[in-house]
């Protein structure tokens, strides 16, 4: 009988992590992983004592991924899966040394720090036919799923206007002056990529507006702003889109906003209605017919479509957030690699961010990247 759950591996993520924690959360949630190997950190003394305090076997925890990736691809019993949380340059060769070693990827956003190692690994994943993950959470909501359903059946009419921010404010100082970790590697160009706002937070908000309006634009003229004195990257983006269906959007992401948490909030105007959501109010969507008053859908209610109920876990008025969103994307991985693993059919409903998001995510950033070098004008995105 095939093995209930998956075998996973872990890269990154160890002492001091935030991310890590999310990851293993998230993937323990539905029972579908059994995390048994792990390369926890670049510092291989940190990575053998995080392993260590998580529970690793001495003889899966490695000092480094690359010893990983080969020992692992040699057992019989040796992980189907690896997740990547490191700092953003090191998706690229992680990722390469397990899909040559024939293992499957679910990797953190941005997928990589230029859109010349994006295309690249885009290629490697294609040739070599493996599942590749991008994590973008906010997609595993049961509301913007129901969203994304209402969109794609035409109750909206023609999508004309998409408005997304991502206002945070734990960057409004020089906290990377500090020695605070998470700060400290996400200011620092070398390891996060030139984009820094843009790249961390602003690719979820331009993911989850193309998850739900179904759109990708084909310009962008953008605006980065570095407010603190001393920082080496951007820390405010303000970017306008244009779709090729004549259909207009802005994008504004932003770390240096006072009282501003994480603020990510989509709305979605159509000529029949609207669509509002806001990830720190995620067990309710706002609907508003043209003409009607707007009307709450709340999660887990009857009122909610099969696309949301296909992911709901609890019923209404229990909330789901943040790491069930994460579960749900680790959930949908498992499918898919429990359906290759069996020869079954995948569920056409199963869906997560692939590879090809990860490359849509660094291309807006390299353009904005460009557009905003030139002045703020208007760049094509690179197809």
């Amino acid at each position: 009988m095939a093995e209930l759950r998956i075998r996973l591996g872990m890269v990154g993520g160890g002492e001091g992590a935030f991310i890590g924690a999310v990851h293993r959360i998230a993937a323990r949630l539905d029972d579908r992983y059994e995390l048994v190997a792990g390369a926890l950190s670049a510092s291989s003394d940190k990575a053998m004592r995080s392993a260590e305090a998580i529970g690793l076997a001495s003889d899966r925890s490695y000092p480094d991924f690359q010893t990983m990736a080969r020992a692992e691809a040699a057992r019989a019993d040796g992980i189907e899966a690896v997740a990547i949380v490191t700092p953003n340059h090191m998706h690229v060769p992680v990722a390469e040394a397990f899909l040559d070693t024939g293992i499957h990827v679910i990797c953190d956003k941005p997928l990589t720090t230029t859109l010349e190692q994006a295309l690249h690994l885009r290629d490697k994943v294609r040739a070599s036919g493996l599942i590749f993950a991008v994590t973008y959470n906010y997609t595993g909501y049961p509301l913007v799923r129901h969203a994304r359903a209402m969109v794609e059946a035409g109750e909206l009419g023609a999508v004309r206007i998409v408005q997304v921010e991502y206002p945070q404010d734990w960057l409004a100082g020089p906290l990377e002056t500090t020695g605070q970790k998470q700060a400290d590697w996400r200011t620092d160009p070398a390891r996060s990529g030139a984009g820094g706002c843009i790249g961390d937070i602003g690719t979820h908000a331009y993911q989850l507006a193309h998850f739900v309006s179904g759109m990708m634009p084909d310009q962008i003229l953008a605006e980065l702003t570095t407010f603190v004195p001393g920082r080496r990257v951007d820390d405010n983006v303000q970017i306008l889109l244009r779709y090729p269906n004549g259909a207009r959007g802005a994008l504004w992401a932003s770390q240096v906003a006072p009282g501003q948490n994480n603020g990510l909030r989509l709305r979605v105007f159509g000529e029949k209605g609207a669509l509002e959501w806001s990830q720190e109010e995620p067990n309710r969507l706002i609907w508003s017919p043209l003409g009607e008053p707007p009307r709450w859908i709340n999660r887990g209610t009857v009122a909610m479509n099969a696309s949301g109920q296909r992911v709901n876990r609890i019923p209404a008025g229990h909330p789901e957030g943040y790491l069930e969103a994460f579960a749900t994307i680790y959930a949908e991985v498992a499918a898919t690699i429990m359906a290759r693993r069996t020869g079954a059919s995948i569920d056409p409903a199963v869906t997560f961010p692939n590879i090809e998001d990860g490359v849509a995510g660094v291309a807006m950033v390299d353009a904005a990247l460009r557009s905003s070098a030139a002045g703020g004008v208007w760049v094509t995105l690179a197809p």
